[in-house]
């Protein structure tokens, strides 16, 4: 199937946006997260080997043979409350292409693996983020961390507010990570765990 073959860059990136929620909403129906996670590489798989939008260079996309993801452990997957008495913090990412991305700590999630800082985009819309660096970064996931929520974008695994589901076999790679072209929030230092996460997208 082929996907996303727009004239348009924005039209492109527009279909990109809603194929993965739509990816993201069969995700969050199945009561299986073992299958929920082959669906998603699957789906994850077709869109960057084929759609106009997808980070991998046009040139490398017929030999792609879709991202190295490591086998599922139910064991990483939690349901935890964001913690919201925080210290307010802010920090700002400057992007090539979209000027200062802004963002705002709203909360905290403590898992058993360590605590991850929830962001909130203050930029148009806004949106959840929920990075992740972990001590295998550049190893064997990608140096610059992974992203676990990005609700912008549609990657939202469910939870009924202030629960979140955290499944860190759904870690994937930014954009950034297949090419130069492309410039992402990285996980800042509160987001870096001094543990080892040996699943989701692997660096290859």
């Amino acid at each position: 199937m082929n996907l996303g073959n727009f004239g348009a860059p924005a039209l492109a990136v527009a279909d990109w946006r809603r194929q993965v929620l739509a990816l993201y909403r069969d995700i969050r129906a199945e009561s299986d997260p073992a299958a929920a996670h082959a669906h998603w590489q699957a789906g994850r798989n077709e869109l960057l080997t084929n759609h106009s939008a997808s980070p991998v260079p046009p040139e490398q996309r017929t030999t792609y043979a879709g991202a190295p993801v490591a086998p599922y452990r139910p064991e990483l997957r939690f349901e935890a409350t964001i913690e919201t008495d925080v210290k307010p913090f802010s920090w700002e990412f400057q992007s090539a292409t979209d000027g200062v991305i802004p963002f705002s700590r709203v909360g905290v999630l403590q898992l058993p693996v360590g605590d991850l800082d929830v962001w909130w985009l203050e930029s148009y819309g806004g949106g959840l983020f929920v990075p992740v660096k972990d001590a295998l970064a550049g190893k064997s996931t990608y140096g610059g961390g992974r992203y676990l929520i990005d609700t912008v974008k549609g990657a939202d695994l469910g939870g009924d507010f202030p629960e979140l589901v955290v499944d860190l076999n759904f870690a994937y790679n930014p954009s950034c990570a297949y090419s130069p072209e492309w410039t992402c929030p990285l996980a800042p230092a509160a987001n870096t765990m001094s543990v080892e996460l040996p699943v989701g997208e692997l660096s290859g």
